[in-house]
């Protein structure tokens, strides 16, 4: 039986595709509340089902990105789908970002209120003022700390689990009693699943195909969206856990998990409370900013003017209501969103045989490229025009597959003695 290891490529992916998935919306609660907790019992099920696919397609997207080693999502979905299909995700994708973007604010908004009591437009203000302020700032480093509050909270969502079940005991018929007062925003939990998923691929699948693209071994992005995938299971069904226990404190509240952290801890709550506004405003800056780049392209001057509009657009947008804005905005971009996990089932299921024939390629020419650095061996002309034989076959960019196996290969030899045993192990070319 074939052993099963995962290497450090394939963790560090996993990681960054949780904080790519797991953002402001999970960490509010509202959308658990409105898609599954409504359904009381059932609804952890639909949690469940949630998390299986979270699974299935954390691997078919990761994968595929690293299939075609893409640098945005264009590159792959020209690859998978017809030029009208692919018309019409593209501009679904622009729609959702800047849809989520203005649902953000207004989050920013009704997370202020609740644990400040601000006045909703004046949270939703300074959340629009600071993504235009940052636009204008060296907004790389600073996103770059702002990214570390994705696992920050993690921590709290599962610190707020524990605290929740430690000792706790629960009525499920009050619960579910409790569930029958919230409105649902599907018709059954299938649907809920379903549309809720679709919604979370979409306004995951831009960036999930770079950090596929950004893996060389596609054995390492099967593994790693993979991971991700089931990380993101735990998380999620922590906090819908957390928040079905406590259903009849939350059931009405805009932020559920802060009336929940706040029961836990008042200093608990403030720190979770500036965690949310930091992961909203990071969303919504990245949204807001993809939206804008996708017309302003490499022109900063008319990106920035762009994304002026679009932020004063999307406040307007943001008095809708977080609540409100969720139960009608959410499920719309979900059905639209059916369309991407549709392309990308039947992508994968097309693909599957090149996909196994690209893994057997990209060993075969790092293979290639040890001889360079191992003494038994020659690296002769004969090698050097297989080499590139095999680059021209695969399915990503030639040349830049050749460039990123040749740093790959150079920083293998410079770790290991013995790269024969090192291709033997983690290169094999049996087994697919």
């Amino acid at each position: 039986m074939k052993k099963f290891n995962i290497s450090r490529e394939a963790v560090s992916l996993a990681m960054a595709y949780v904080g790519v998935l797991v953002g402001a919306g999970l960490s509010s609660g509202q959308d658990l509340l409105q898609y599954f907790l409504s359904f009381g019992r059932m609804g952890l099920l639909g949690v469940a089902l949630l998390g299986v696919l979270n699974i299935i397609f954390g691997r078919i997207i990761v994968t595929l990105g690293s299939h075609y080693q893409s640098s945005n999502h264009q590159e792959v979905l020209e690859q998978i789908a017809h030029p009208v299909i692919n018309r019409i995700i593209d501009v679904t994708l622009i729609l959702s970002c800047f849809v989520v973007g203005f649902v953000m604010v207004a989050g920013a908004g009704a997370n202020l209120q609740q644990q400040f009591g601000l006045p909703s437009w004046l949270g939703a203000l300074i959340c629009s003022l600071l993504v235009i302020v940052i636009a204008f700032l060296d907004f790389d480093r600073i996103t770059k700390v702002l990214g570390i509050f994705t696992p920050l909270v993690v921590i709290m969502i599962l610190a707020a689990a524990g605290c929740t079940f430690w000792n706790g005991s629960f009525d499920l018929d009050v619960l579910d009693a409790a569930a029958a007062s919230i409105k649902p925003v599907m018709p059954n939990v299938g649907l809920s699943v379903l549309n809720y998923f679709a919604l979370c691929a979409m306004n995951g699948v831009s960036m999930a195909f770079v950090l596929g693209g950004s893996v060389l071994r596609i054995t390492d992005a099967e593994k790693g969206g993979a991971l991700g995938g089931a990380i993101i299971s735990v998380i999620v069904g922590s906090a819908a856990l957390t928040l079905f226990a406590n259903l009849d404190l939350v059931k009405d509240a805009e932020i559920p998990m802060l009336v929940i952290v706040n029961h836990i801890s008042p200093l608990f709550a403030l720190a979770y409370a500036l965690v949310i506004f930091a992961l909203i405003f990071n969303t919504a800056f990245s949204l807001y900013y993809a939206t804008a780049k996708r017309f302003a392209g490499n022109d900063e001057k008319k990106l920035r003017r762009l994304l002026i509009g679009i932020v004063a657009l999307g406040y307007v947008c943001s008095f809708g209501g977080f609540t409100t804005l969720v139960s009608y905005l959410y499920p719309i971009l979900g059905f639209m969103g059916i369309l991407l996990l549709v392309v990308l089932t039947v992508a994968w299921f097309k693909e599957r045989e090149n996909i196994i024939q690209e893994k057997m390629l990209r060993r075969k020419m790092i293979r290639l490229l040890f001889r360079k650095y191992d003494d038994d061996y020659e690296f002769t002309n004969k090698t050097r025009l297989a080499f590139h034989k095999l680059g021209k076959m695969s399915a990503a960019d030639t040349e830049s597959l050749k460039a990123s196996i040749k740093a790959y290969a150079k920083a293998i030899a410079q770790k290991h003695d013995n790269l024969r045993a090192y291709a033997e192990k983690h290169l094999s070319l049996d087994g697919f």
